[in-house]
């Protein structure tokens, strides 16, 4: 099963600000939308929470210390390990890590593929995808696209695969 990071960045490394994601830009809604429909989509409590709900179509695993009671749509695991071990499985065959921050550091070490919107802007925030070794990565696809009605901030896609992790 093949493990990705998808993530959306502005120029200054802001994922969140106040558990909200500090621009709406309406492309890479749908961008996410598309990659994570039929698969499992794992994230931390706090990103859950910003959700707010489940997303159709998408098995949400939730990372969490404390129980809680699982959901037709939406599992409770207590670690990472655990959320894999569970999207396998089920037979899914790409597994989504959607943050936050913790979360993203935690599945680095292992992540197949990087999907990576790049916001191009300096918007405040206090929480920051965490460093990576672009070294580690191959640029697999690229496309810059401008602001608009629908689209607050100019951005790119960049997609990468890791150069030491076979696919």
């Amino acid at each position: 099963m093949l493990i990705s990071l998808l993530v959306s960045i502005s120029e200054n490394n802001v994922i969140g600000k106040d558990n909200k994601i500090p621009w709406h830009i309406s492309s890479d809604l749908k961008r996410f939308k598309r990659l994570t429909m039929g698969h499992h989509i794992i994230m931390g409590r706090k990103t859950y929470e910003s959700i707010g709900k489940p997303l159709p179509g998408r098995t949400m695993i939730v990372l969490s210390k404390e129980q809680h009671s699982n959901q037709s749509s939406i599992i409770w695991a207590h670690s990472l390990q655990n959320a894999l071990e569970i999207a396998k499985k089920a037979g899914d065959d790409e597994a989504f890590i959607i943050g936050g921050a913790a979360i993203f550091k935690l599945a680095m070490p292992m992540a197949h593929k990087l999907y990576l919107t790049r916001v191009h802007a300096i918007v405040a925030g206090d929480t920051f995808f965490p460093q990576f070794d672009s070294s580690k990565w191959l640029l697999v696809n690229k496309a810059t696209y401008p602001s608009s009605e629908q689209d607050e901030y100019p951005f790119t896609y960049l997609d990468y695969r890791k150069i030491s992790l076979p696919i």
